[in-house]
């Protein structure tokens, strides 16, 4: 028996038209799973659908929106009415805010409180309600994994991403407390856990870590003396826990954040 084996899995992921969020959905078609995209914007999503379908014809998508709940249910509906099952559901959507955070000439106070929400909107009820509505599908089969995408951020104080920083530790305590609550209530087939990655080089933060040159701002020298590795990661390198976390050899793991980090949260700085 292969427990790496994922051939049969219905998977649904969300943000999947992101730099992570698509770079997980490329690979698990790539190892033929059945890959249902979520994003809320239809441009993308065909776009992003047309060009996996060079990959595998096992793709699908559907236009929602991660942070209402009507939306979702829609698409819960149809995905169970074609596919009558939901395996895997990956919640990769999230992002943050100029608002949410403290510019390096500003303090806490300075913070823009509506846009602090949106970031708490989207990073946290943005993966709570997709775990509900979802979760609720996978409860009537007694047999489904979620997997959360938590941060570096979650566990310490990152100076200045503060609106992110609050979400992702919220993402970790959720984690724990849905994995609890599914196992307890619909047996160890249900299993909920999430993946923190280290620090990655992507649209949303390319200008933060990195000069037009290439070479590193100082925050980006920050973070490197800080990884033992030292470098940044490849988005790819989320691909083996992810891929661990959807298949059967993970099927009594169940409420741990895995670090994909090059030994960042390992790290104490001296």
């Amino acid at each position: 028996m292969n427990l790496f084996n994922i051939e049969n899995k219905i998977i649904l992921v969300t943000g999947s038209c992101g730099v992570l969020g698509g770079g997980i959905a490329k690979y698990l078609l790539e190892n033929n799973a059945t890959v249902i995209l979520l994003h809320y914007k239809e441009a993308p999503l065909l776009e992003t659908i047309n060009t996996f379908k060079k990959i595998s014809n096992k793709v699908a998508g559907y236009v929602c929106n991660v942070v209402e709940e009507k939306s979702l249910q829609e698409v819960a509906s149809k995905i169970m009415d074609t596919y009558g099952k939901i395996d895997i559901l990956i919640n990769a959507a999230g992002g943050n805010k100029p608002g949410a955070t403290v510019g390096p000439n500003q303090s806490v106070f300075d913070v823009d409180v509506e846009q602090f929400k949106q970031v708490v909107d989207l990073n946290l009820f943005g993966s709570i309600i997709p775990s509900l509505v979802f979760g609720k599908q996978m409860a009537k089969n007694k047999k489904g994994a979620i997997i959360n995408l938590s941060s570096m951020a979650a566990d310490r104080a990152i100076t200045r991403i503060m609106g992110y920083s609050a979400s992702k530790a919220a993402i970790d305590n959720f984690t724990k407390w849905m994995s609890v609550e599914l196992a307890q209530k619909y047996g160890d087939g249900m299993r909920v856990n999430a993946v923190a990655p280290g620090f990655f080089i992507g649209n949303q933060n390319r200008a933060l870590l990195t000069n037009d040159d290439g070479s590193y701002t100082d925050r980006g020298n920050t973070i490197i003396k800080n990884t033992p590795m030292n470098r940044f990661g490849e988005a790819d390198e989320l691909n083996g826990a992810i891929h661990y976390l959807c298949s059967e050899a993970s099927k009594f793991v169940t409420g741990i954040v895995i670090p994909v980090d090059g030994g960042f949260s390992a790290f104490s700085g001296v």
